[in-house]
């Protein structure tokens, strides 16, 4: 049982609030076994333990590693041919993706995640078609490529009853269309039709094979879809299952305008309001989104210690709105950071999206509650790791805690100056780059370490990737482009006068439409 010790030029340990973190210059790391012995400094620490390895140097950043609160897909919907619609329209266009091997498309996505220094990850797997007894292997493949690329996961299967393509009954929609059309849609919401008793069986497989798995790096959770998406009755079974399996529940919730306007359509209150008197809010549950909640949602939020997680970038990009982080914090919210199927860039690079979250919420004035570079910080690490499962041993770095951490060359932050006023988060949050991160640990493991990964080949899994993909669309997936295509403007229709029930504008400024 050998001990590394992991040297710096500093340690950043912790934020301690949202303006401030813990620093421990000339610091080191020691860690045995995927869990970390000590921190403090490095004199004391390469004296007091004598490490069979050392690894880092005294230009390094010592960072936890960072939590990727929301996460879908490999390949993005951009590369598979959807372009940035509105959410309701979007999901039109996702219809006529092709297929990708599971395998490979979860590492595509796992290199992109790790080289930014994510180490653990919230992957919430939307949108397969039955039979249900196709899925525990589509499962085993995603987890299984967490695992040999090292990386931590805390995974969930999305869940769903109804409400298929748009916010009515499937029924109902058909009946808005063609008949020759409303057939083949129906053709193909039957293999979505699933009874749900089989989402929840999926569950306890998966929870009965990972949850306590030697590698200690696998997590299983609930995930409920959305409220438009889930019957109250399919609600309360999967809050019953979260309650004896003692697992967290993830759900994506007001995600846009329209999914605030069908929760009074459906319940006559707030979506939170309903949730609340379902009884499924609590500290087990993390809203996906939440940028429609009102001030009254945000209240009952905080009462009731729900986690939310913010996806900035994707909500930019499809035109949901900006979610109100400022107001979160206000009422001592729990807030992760997450990037959802892609950031603004098109990959996940959590470097870049703190930056977003930091700037995205700078409204004006002098005296203005807006993000710090701490409080994001704690957003990306501790805030985000109570939302996976993992909440006690990953976030911040302590004796105790699993050794997950990131080494950041101090040189390529600061070179060819830097203020040395600068504060150490501040210059993280504002120049930190995915290129300045040379190693990546997770568990103890080394899986990272100037630029090669240690557990996959990266090159050879993007060339047999790339090989896949040059093969022509099946008979069947050119038959969905063209459905997806073609319901696109029956979809849309469902939402006419929608917007004049909105009864006036959101509290928060940076929504308003006019």
């Amino acid at each position: 049982m050998s001990i590394s010790l992991i040297r710096g030029k500093a340690v950043i340990c912790r934020a301690l609030d949202n303006e401030t973190v813990e620093v421990i210059e000339d610091g080191a790391v020691v860690q045995q076994d995927g869990t970390i012995l000590a921190i403090g400094p490095y004199e004391d620490l390469i004296t007091q333990y004598q490490p069979d390895h050392i690894l880092g140097s005294p230009h390094h950043i010592i960072l936890p590693g960072f939590v990727n609160g929301h996460h879908h897909v490999g390949l993005t919907p951009f590369q598979l041919g959807s372009l940035d619609y509105p959410l309701e329209l979007w999901f039109a266009t996702r219809l006529g993706a092709r297929r990708v091997d599971p395998y490979l498309d979860t590492l595509y996505s796992a290199f992109e995640m790790i080289a930014s220094g994510i180490t653990t990850v919230q992957h919430i797997h939307t949108w397969r078609n039955g039979p249900a007894a196709t899925w525990p292997a589509l499962a085993e493949q995603v987890i299984q490529a967490y695992q040999d690329i090292g990386m931590r996961v805390s995974y969930s299967f999305a869940a769903r009853d109804q409400n298929r393509l748009v916010y009515e009954a499937d029924d109902v929609f058909l009946q808005r269309l063609p008949a020759d059309l409303a057939a083949a849609v129906d053709d193909l919401l039957k293999d979505q039709r699933v009874p749900f008793p089989e989402y929840l069986n999926l569950f306890a497989h998966l929870w009965q094979r990972w949850q306590h798995h030697p590698s200690g790096r696998v997590n299983i959770q609930l995930a409920p879809a959305n409220l438009h998406w889930c019957s109250d009755q399919a609600l309360q079974l999967q809050q019953d299952y979260a309650q004896k399996y003692q697992v967290p529940v993830h759900l994506h919730l007001v995600e846009t305008i329209y999914q605030k306007i069908y929760a009074q359509r459906r319940t006559g209150k707030t979506a939170v309001q309903h949730l609340q008197d379902l009884g499924l809010l609590g500290p087990h549950l993390t809203l996906g989104h939440g940028v429609w909640l009102t001030e009254g949602d945000i209240d009952i939020l905080a009462d009731t210690g729900t986690h939310i997680c913010h996806n900035a970038s994707s909500n930019l990009r499809l035109q949901s709105g900006i979610a109100p982080l400022n107001a979160f914090t206000q009422k001592g919210i729990s807030v992760a950071i997450g990037l959802d199927e892609a950031g603004l860039n098109d990959d996940r690079d959590m470097l870049q999206e703190m930056r977003l979250v930091l700037k995205l919420h700078r409204v004006p004035g002098l005296d203005a509650l807006v993000p710090k570079a701490a409080q994001v910080f704690r957003m990306a690490t501790e805030q985000g790791a109570k939302t996976t499962g993992f909440g006690d041993s990953i976030g911040t770095l302590a004796p105790g805690k699993a050794a997950d951490l990131v080494l950041m060359d101090w040189r390529k932050l600061a070179y060819p100056y830097l203020d040395a006023d600068i504060p150490l988060i501040e210059a993280v949050l504002h120049r930190g780059r995915s290129t300045a991160i040379d190693m990546v640990m997770i568990n103890g493991n080394v899986v990272l370490e100037n630029g090669r990964f240690t557990g996959v080949d990266r090159d050879a899994v993007l060339a047999t990737l790339a090989e896949q993909l040059q093969a022509p669309l099946t008979e069947a997936e050119e038959h969905r482009r063209r459905l997806a295509k073609t319901i696109f403007p029956y979809m849309k229709q469902v939402y006419d006068g929608w917007l004049s029930e909105t009864n006036g504008q959101p509290f928060y400024g940076q929504n308003c439409r006019h």
